[in-house]
């Protein structure tokens, strides 16, 4: 079971280091050799993660039906064919925006298969007591990625262009395909009959709306990804047009997110001992409001620390929600209904990433991208106030909750 996690992690990892080069050379292929607009910019960003609503809840079902590698490895395949084909349109003078929103949208229905089943195979492969510590080093891990992948993006971009450098991008999607195939397949015993496809999402939904803690965790969730999907869209826009920032300093600006997540994956485990599980997600959604109230604060070099400083704290807050809700989630989900659950938490909570960056990116074209900025902290203040509304308040660890309490839904 070791080696199959280890081999489980460097496929992700892999993938995750180029995944983190591609999102600083992706929007900077649109502003400068495209010059995109604001608008355009917030279609490729909820482009990239618009097939969270489309086929968020189905992945569940295609998950637990389907071998899950061979899922995984075609997911990868295909994100490798669509990332090369912006530097093939690119040499031969016919690269659009359009194609990069074409891209970002094959790349995103890709990741929802190969999210939803990455995230069901490791509670395969770890036992409980492990979950948290392997949710957190995973988050760690994208962090880490986070931190290096987008500040050797953005010195690789000011070296060699910013098309080129997606090249990295897809040869780690490659080499993630590779690594997978050496794991064994994992697929549950299959029934005679399926139910219908209808009344298998159904169920899932069912489970996770009604349940007393695990709604309110996804509602939580949903407000930061809004917030995340605002800053995915203007981030860029931001630093470039607003703050006179250099391709170089963006990637290292970005980076700062995998500070934050680096942070927050390692405190988490110490966190959660002393505060209780429950009561550390109502006090990381107060830490995450701050991050996002500071980052569009000051202009010249104020603004880049303002930056800096603020996307460190926000991604801080957001990533012990997700770590502490993630590992609830894999504990207090009945085995059959895992791969569902998974798929309905991501389908409302990452489907509110495309919405925010679509209306931040029209809101940033009328008003600016740091006032727009400033108005999102709204939706980061739905974090904590949901879980105060909800029975997580009374809990100190989440576990606490009694599953008999729950609403039946069979």
């Amino acid at each position: 079971m070791t080696s199959v996690f280890w081999r489980w992690w460097t496929a992700g990892t892999t993938s995750a280091v180029g995944s983190a080069v591609g999102a600083v050379a992706l929007p900077l292929t649109a502003l400068t050799v495209l010059d995109a607009s604001a608008f355009e910019m917030g279609l490729i960003a909820a482009a990239s993660y618009v097939a969270w609503i489309v086929i968020g809840l189905p992945a569940g079902v295609i998950v637990q039906r389907l071998p899950m590698r061979g899922l995984q490895i075609g997911a990868d395949l295909a994100r490798a064919a669509a990332v090369s084909s912006i530097p093939l349109a690119w040499w031969t003078g016919h690269l659009t925006v359009a194609q990069l929103v074409i891209v970002a949208l094959v790349v995103s229905f890709a990741n929802v298969v190969f999210d939803v089943a990455n995230s069901t195979f490791l509670p395969a492969i770890v036992s409980k007591e492990q979950l948290q510590s392997r949710n957190s080093l995973t988050s760690g891990t994208h962090a880490t990625t986070q931190l290096g992948g987008p500040s050797a993006g953005g010195l690789v971009v000011q070296v060699l262009g910013a098309v080129p450098t997606l090249l990295v991008d897809a040869v780690s999607y490659l080499v993630s395909a590779l690594l997978l195939r050496t794991l064994p397949e994992r697929r549950a015993d299959a029934p005679d009959r399926w139910p219908p496809v209808r009344a298998m999402i159904r169920e899932g939904w069912r489970f996770v709306v009604r349940h007393p803690v695990m709604g309110p965790c996804m509602w939580a969730a949903t407000a930061a990804n809004t917030v995340c999907g605002a800053q995915h869209a203007l981030y860029a826009l931001y630093l470039v047009r607003e703050l006179h920032a250099e391709p170089g300093l963006v990637g290292l600006l970005l980076a700062a997110d995998g500070v934050g997540t680096l942070i927050g994956a390692a405190l988490t485990n110490r966190i959660t001992a002393r505060l209780g599980t429950a009561r550390a997600l109502i006090a990381a959604g107060f830490v995450a409001v701050a991050g996002a109230l500071v980052v569009p604060i000051g202009a010249g070099w104020q603004g880049f620390v303002a930056f800096a400083v603020g996307n460190v704290v926000f991604s801080i807050g957001v990533v012990v929600l997700s770590v502490v809700t993630r590992t609830y989630r894999q504990i207090a989900s009945p085995p059959d209904l895992l791969p569902r659950v998974m798929a309905t938490v991501r389908f409302v909570s990452w489907g509110a990433i495309p919405i925010g960056g679509i209306v931040a990116g029209a809101a940033a074209g009328v008003l600016s991208g740091r006032i727009t900025l400033f108005i999102f902290v709204a939706a980061a203040v739905c974090m904590p106030l949901v879980l105060l509304a909800s029975p997580v308040r009374h809990l100190r660890d989440l576990t606490d909750y009694q599953p008999e309490e729950l609403v039946t839904v069979r």
